[in-house]
C-alpha cells in the first residue's frame, strides 16, 4: 500500500520503536517532522512536509500523495495528529519569520521554498527531471535514481518506490559500500588518490579473475544485513595491488549494477547515466561504469548535485509564486551543464567480460548468504 518495504532506516520504524522502547518520550510527542522539515520550522513557524520526504517515512501511500491509514493504524492511530499537512514540492514552506531573520541577518519576509531529501535534490541538481535520464551517486553508499512520470512500485521491494520532489516520481536503489571499499584498499596499500587511479589502470577488465562482492558493512540492495567483503579468485598470481584495486573498484559497480539491472526490469531503463559524488571525479572509473553499466556516462560541471538542486529547486519556487507557469525542466536544461569532454562510451569487449563477471557476483552473493549468517553467529559468540 506504501509502496516501499519496512526498513528500519524509515521513518515510521522508529517511530515504533521510540512507542515501544521508550513510552514516556513518545507520550510527549507533538509533532514528526524530518531533519529539514524542522529546519523550515524555525526559520517559518510552519510545519509542513513535503512528498519528496514524506515518501521516505513510509507513512505515505505514494501512489495516492496521502498518509496511509494502514501505515498509522499500526503503530497508533492517534499518530495522524501529529504529523504535518503535505505540500506540493513547488510550493514554499512559508517566509522567513522575524526572530529567525534577525538571527540571520535577512529580510523577514524572504519566501523559503519546500525542499527535499538529498536524492531528490541531486536529481534536480543533475538535471534528471525527465525520463530516460538516471543519475548514479558514488560516494561512500551508492545510489541510482530516475525520474518517472508514474509510480514505479517494486514488488519485491528492493527499489525504492519515492515521490520526488519536482512533483513526480523517483524510482531509486540504494547501496551501502562504494568508496568505502575503494578508500579501504587505497589506505591499505599506501596509495594517494592520482597512485590509486593509476594502480587501476594497470590491471586489465576482470582484474585477471580476482572479483570483490563488497558487503563490507552488510548492505542493502540486495537486502544481506549479515554480508562481509569476499574476495575471490586470489592466488599467488593474482595477488597484486593492480589487481586488489581494480576489482575493488569494478566489485563496487558491480553491486550498483545490480540495482540497475532491476530498475530496468520495472521498465526505467537509461539513455544516459550521470555519475556525480566522488567516485565520479576519477577517469579510469568512468570507463569501468561506462562498461558495467553499457550506457552512456557523463560527468556535470557542478559536482555537489544535492545542494545545486536545492537552490534550482528555491529558483522554480520562486519563480512560480511570481506567476511565471515555469517547469523545473526549463530551469535544470538552463543551469545542469555536462562535462562533454568527460563523456565515456562503453567498449564492448570490456562489456562481454562484466556481464559474466556479474554472473559470478550474483551467483557469490546468493551462495554466501547461509554462511554469512553462520559467521555473524560465530563472531557474537
Amino acid at each position: 500500500m506504501v509502496g516501499n518495504a519496512i526498513l528500519p532506516g524509515y521513518t515510521a520504524p522508529k517511530i515504533l520503536w521510540l512507542k515501544k522502547r521508550e513510552p514516556k518520550n513518545y507520550a510527549r510527542l507533538a509533532t514528526v517532522l524530518l531533519p529539514h522539515d524542522y529546519l523550515n520550522f524555525w526559520l517559518t513557524g510552519e510545519k509542513v512536509m513535503e512528498y519528496g520526504d514524506a515518501s521516505g517515512t513510509v507513512l505515505l501511500e505514494v501512489r495516492t500523495g496521502r498518509w496511509s491509514d494502514a501505515a498509522i493504524g499500526a503503530i497508533d492511530p492517534g499518530l495522524r495528529e501529529k504529523l504535518p499537512p503535505l505540500i506540493s514540492s513547488d510550493q514554499p514552506a512559508g517566509s522567513l519569520q522575524a526572530a529567525t531573520a534577525r538571527a540571520l541577518g535577512l529580510n523577514s519576509g524572504t519566501l523559503v521554498s519546500a525542499g527535499g531529501g538529498d536524492n531528490m535534490m541531486g536529481a534536480i541538481g543533475t538535471g534528471n527531471t525527465r525520463q530516460g535520464v538516471i543519475t548514479a551517486s558514488f560516494g561512500t553508499s551508492g545510489t541510482i535514481y530516475a525520474c518517472s512520470e508514474k509510480p514505479v512500485i517494486d514488488p519485491q521491494g528492493e527499489i525504492g518506490a519515492f515521490c520526488d520532489s519536482t512533483n513526480r516520481w523517483l524510482p531509486l536503489l540504494c547501496t551501502m559500500n562504494v568508496t568505502v571499499a575503494t578508500e579501504m584498499v587505497r589506505h591499505d596499500f599506501g596509495m594517494d588518490v592520482k597512485t590509486f587511479d593509476a594502480t587501476v589502470a594497470r590491471a586489465k577488465p576482470g582484474a585477471d579473475g580476482v572479483l570483490l562482492l563488497p558487503y563490507l558493512e552488510g548492505e542493502r540492495t540486495p537486502n544481506v544485513p549479515d554480508g562481509t567483503g569476499v574476495y575471490l579468485g586470489v592466488t599467488p598470481k593474482t595477488f597484486t595491488a593492480p589487481n586488489f584495486a581494480r576489482a575493488a573498484m569494478e566489485g563496487v559497480t558491480l553491486g550498483m549494477n545490480y540495482g540497475l539491472r532491476r530498475l530496468a526490469e520495472l521498465g526505467v531503463k537509461p539513455k544516459q547515466i550521470r555519475a556525480t559524488g566522488g567516485g565520479a571525479k576519477s577517469k579510469v572509473w568512468h570507463q569501468i561504469m561506462a562498461d558495467i553499466f553499457n550506457a552512456e556516462v557523463v560527468t556535470l560541471k557542478v559536482s555537489e548535485g544535492a545542494a545545486y538542486g536545492a537552490a534550482l529547486q528555491a529558483l522554480w519556487c520562486w519563480r512560480l509564486q511570481r506567476g511565471e507557469k515555469v517547469p523545473i525542466n526549463d530551469i535544470t536544461d538552463e543551469f545542469v551543464q555536462l562535462n562533454r569532454a568527460e563523456t565515456t562510451q562503453p567498449n564492448a569487449k570490456s562489456v562481454a567480460v562484466y556481464r559474466e563477471l556479474q554472473v559470478l557476483q550474483d551467483e557469490l552473493s546468493r551462495s554466501l548468504r547461509k554462511v554469512f549468517t553462520q559467521h555473524r553467529q560465530f563472531v557474537l559468540r
